[in-house]
């Protein structure tokens, strides 16, 4: 039988997050040498005396932020194993076939470098709020872990799918449950038109991931080159700052900035694997807006807007994705959800919600691109 184009295009979507998913251990593995090369370089310089205070507390900074990181990737590792334990100790294999029989330190590493820490380290920030780790973990276990795979207890599962895997995991979990088969031919053809739409938006956004992370993994190897050859340098300065030539010094400060640049290539996030929606974006419209009867649904409304971001809807299509949901049991009891959570009038909510973040995005873009003309 011949596949429709959502059909088609769904394979593609899963076809591009296994590549996705792959490309996370390979730049885990490189991450794993960019992290050691720092480490390395980091104890010459402690050794070094007499440093001014200006180079000592940018250096400082430098190694709060690699120690910052390496914590969130210990713990991103003690979250699986964790989750794994609550599903009898299994191999977590998702939706989507992707395999993980452990999570290692180079994954670890491959989840934080991809979707970034926070320069404060209190966050992945790619993610939101108490869902990061779980949605990053989706990402190796295709959803089986974080998307009712046992790993999470009912009514979290939302929290989980607001990550980047969430827009693709909640098309193929809507088409399953059969979302699509218990309406008109007509009512069916507007669902699949909605859900492709996602689907190529999504498509887009799996494509610059897998450019950024390829571009990512070359400068990585090409920084830890530079760090290795530093940290050999270095040894031949002495020990003294004080007693070191003007050239010497000099080299110190570029090595420093070598440190700087090369520890933004594990804390910044891949663009293309960023929530377009965070929860930080939900408080900030709650508090400048007028619309405060969606104050109690932060995650259901964030959820739906990553879901439903850049998608244009009629007020027909709204109607017919609210008659779909309250129809959707598995979706509202996973989410300790009642059909009368489902309303016309929070999908207008979430349609005004999305439209205000895409405006001061673009806005905002918009404004970095004048300061740097």
């Amino acid at each position: 039988m011949e596949k429709s184009k959502l059909q088609e295009s769904t394979e593609k979507v899963e076809r591009l997050v296994k590549q996705v998913n792959r490309m996370l251990s390979e730049i885990g593995v490189h991450s794993h040498c960019l992290y050691k090369a720092l480490i390395l370089i980091q104890s010459k310089f402690d050794k070094i005396r007499n440093v001014p205070d200006e180079k000592k507390l940018e250096y400082e900074r430098i190694k709060e932020v690699c120690l910052s990181w390496k914590q969130h990737v210990d713990q991103i590792e003690r979250d699986y194993q964790e989750a794994q334990i609550k599903v009898g100790g299994s191999a977590a294999v998702g939706a989507l076939g992707v395999g993980v029989a452990a999570l290692g330190p180079t994954a670890a590493m491959g989840i934080a470098t991809a979707f970034g820490v926070a320069s404060t380290g209190t966050a992945i920030s790619a993610l939101s709020g108490a869902a990061a780790t779980n949605a990053a973990l989706a990402w190796l276990g295709g959803g089986a872990l974080a998307a009712g795979g046992g790993g999470m207890a009912a009514g979290n599962a939302l929290l989980a799918l607001a990550g980047p895997i969430g827009w693709t995991l909640a098309g193929l979990g809507l088409l399953s449950a059969g979302i699509l088969y218990w309406n008109t031919k007509s009512n069916k053809e507007r669902l699949e038109n909605i859900f492709l739409k996602i689907s190529e938006r999504d498509i887009c956004s799996y494509k610059l991931a897998i450019t950024e992370i390829n571009e990512r993994i070359r400068r990585i190897i090409s920084e830890v080159e530079k760090l290795n050859c530093a940290s050999v340098d270095i040894v031949t300065f002495g020990t003294d700052y004080a007693q070191m030539g003007e050239s010497q010094q000099y080299a110190l400060g570029a090595y420093v900035n070598l440190m700087n640049s090369s520890t933004q290539l594990l804390v910044n996030p891949i663009l293309g694997l960023q929530s377009k929606i965070t929860e930080q974006d939900f408080d900030y419209f709650i508090s400048v807006s007028k619309i405060l009867n969606i104050r109690e649904k932060k995650e259901l409304v964030v959820y739906f807007a990553n879901l439903l971001y850049n998608i244009d809807l009629s007020e027909s299509d709204r109607n017919l994705l609210v008659k779909s949901f309250k129809k959707d049991k598995d979706f509202l009891g996973k989410n300790l959800l009642q059909k009368e959570d489902i309303t016309l009038e929070l999908f207008k909510a979430i349609d005004k919600f999305w439209r205000f973040v895409y405006v001061r995005k673009a806005s905002k873009r918009y404004t970095e691109g004048e300061r740097k003309i």
